[in-house]
């Protein structure tokens, strides 16, 4: 028993014009001889014609029932089932290569440590050599607060803000 495939379109809804057609109806069968034609042509054997039911939103919430027809065409499938079934590859089995890649430069080692923050600038690194910088003046500035025995002056009108909120 020979094996099918099968090809659903939907119907043409309007007629085509053309020279010598006048008539609405003759204007419809025109535009579905020219579909069964293009189907052929392509090696679709027509079939029948149906009419079946398609449920559709209508609004939010709601759904309604549309009636469409559609052409069914089909042909001969392939019997080759081995174009089908899965096979399995032979691949060569080679060592893997080993990849001696050079040794990284400081600048290059740097950026690919991911702190999360992504580098803009121009020069690798500025952002972690920046931060460092940045300890390092907050820790000379603790250290000479330390030597001269006096605690950091305090902005009376910020500690009043502070207070108020």
């Amino acid at each position: 028993m020979p094996k099918y495939e099968y090809k659903v379109i939907p119907a043409p809804s309007k007629g085509t014009k053309a020279k010598g057609v006048k008539t609405v109806e003759g204007r419809f069968a025109l535009s579905v001889e020219g579909v069964l034609n293009q189907m052929g042509a392509e090696g679709w054997e027509y079939l029948r014609a149906e009419l079946l039911p398609s449920d559709e939103r209508s609004g939010l919430t709601g759904s309604t029932t549309n009636w469409r027809n559609v052409l069914v065409f089909r042909r001969t499938a392939d019997d080759d089932i081995d174009k089908l079934r899965p096979r399995l590859v032979h691949m060569p089995i080679n060592e893997p290569e080993v990849q001696n890649d050079p040794p990284l430069s400081a600048g290059a080692g740097q950026m690919l440590k991911d702190n999360g923050v992504e580098e803009t600038s121009d020069v690798a690194g500025m952002t972690t050599s920046l931060l460092a910088r940045a300890e390092q003046q907050q820790d000379t500035s603790e250290v000479q607060d330390d030597a001269t025995g006096s605690e950091p002056e305090r902005d009376e009108a910020k500690d009043d803000d502070t207070k108020k909120n």
